[in-house]
């Protein structure tokens, strides 16, 4: 993301996703704070709590307290973005007084939450800026992201939405009234053109689809 940001100016870059209960929510925050500082704001954080036990064993990380460290850690590192002298006292991070510089471009970091269950939709509507379904664009899963937001006293509407490109183009229009803002397109698979990338003619084929694309 860093040699991606210093090589642009305008597009906006994503984790998708960061698996957060992995990481130190201190330094993370503190990685991705400056990140955005000097990209000029440009960097959005998809998380999810993970799924595959055994990565989280190898690293020593808990599995099973995936996700509330996950909900604990965001409260951390907005914390860390937006006070002045943050400090924070939750169930798995405590910290007083700490300093976080830079702080990011706009005051915080957009946090996207990612995954296909309505664990994640719940969690989306709870505390994300926006959410990101794994897979296809469930409408079901956008619909109980903006029931827990209302539940929670936020505005479902200022929960962004963000779907995978549909195999028929015409469906666009349907995913735009569910209220999705965002298609990622994946450019290895995109119009049937999936490659592993082994040398620079594959490098070719997908900067074609990235063109075609910026051109509808």
């Amino acid at each position: 993301m860093s040699y991606v940001a210093a090589a642009t100016s305008r597009i906006k870059l994503a984790t998708g996703i960061l698996i957060l209960p992995q990481h130190s929510p201190v330094v993370c925050a503190k990685q991705v704070a400056t990140l955005d500082h000097m990209s000029g704001g440009r960097i959005m954080l998809g998380i999810g709590v993970g799924w595959l036990k055994e990565e989280f064993d190898v690293i020593g990380a808990n599995f099973e307290e995936r996700g509330p460290r996950c909900d604990d850690y965001v409260g951390a590192m907005r914390a860390l973005w937006q006070m002045e002298r943050p400090s924070y006292d939750g169930a798995f991070v405590k910290f007083d007084g700490a300093f976080c510089r830079p702080k990011p471009a706009n005051g915080t970091v957009p946090i996207i939450i990612g995954g296909h269950s309505k664990a994640a939709a719940r969690r989306a509507g709870r505390l994300g800026d926006g959410f990101f379904p794994a897979r296809g664009w469930p409408e079901e899963l956008f619909a109980l992201a903006r029931q827990t937001a209302k539940q929670h006293g936020r505005d479902p509407d200022e929960i962004e939405l963000t779907a995978s490109l549909p195999d028929d183009l015409d469906d666009i229009p349907k995913l735009a009234a569910m209220g999705v803002t965002r298609i990622l397109i994946p450019v290895t698979g995109a119009a049937g053109l999936a490659k592993v990338i082994r040398g620079p003619e594959d490098v070719a084929v997908w900067r074609d689809v990235i063109e075609r694309f910026a051109e509808i």
